[in-house]
C-alpha cells in the first residue's frame, strides 16, 4: 500500500487582509448595509456588531488585526 504524505501549508491557506475586507464588504452590501460606514465603525470601535454575521462575515473580519490594517491602509493612502 503506497502512502503519500500530504503537506498542508497553513500560511498559504490564509487569506490576505484585502481578500477578507472584500468578502466582508460584499456580505454587508448584500444585506443592505453601507459597507464603508459599517467597516469604519468596526475599525474605530472594535465592536463586531457593526459587521453582519451573514456569510460568516463577523467571524471572518476577526481574522484581521485592526491596528495592522489601519497602519497598512494609511501607508497605502499616503504612498509610503
Amino acid at each position: 500500500m503506497d502512502r503519500n504524505t500530504i503537506m498542508f501549508d497553513a500560511f498559504k491557506a490564509q487569506k490576505s487582509n484585502k481578500q477578507i475586507l472584500n468578502e466582508v464588504y460584499d456580505a454587508l452590501e448584500e444585506k443592505g448595509y453601507n459597507p464603508i460606514d459599517q467597516l469604519v465603525g468596526y475599525l474605530i470601535s472594535g465592536d463586531p456588531s457593526y459587521i453582519t454575521s451573514y456569510n460568516n462575515a463577523r467571524t471572518t473580519i476577526k481574522g484581521i488585526d485592526r491596528d495592522e490594517l489601519i497602519a497598512e491602509m494609511l501607508k497605502e493612502y499616503i504612498g509610503k
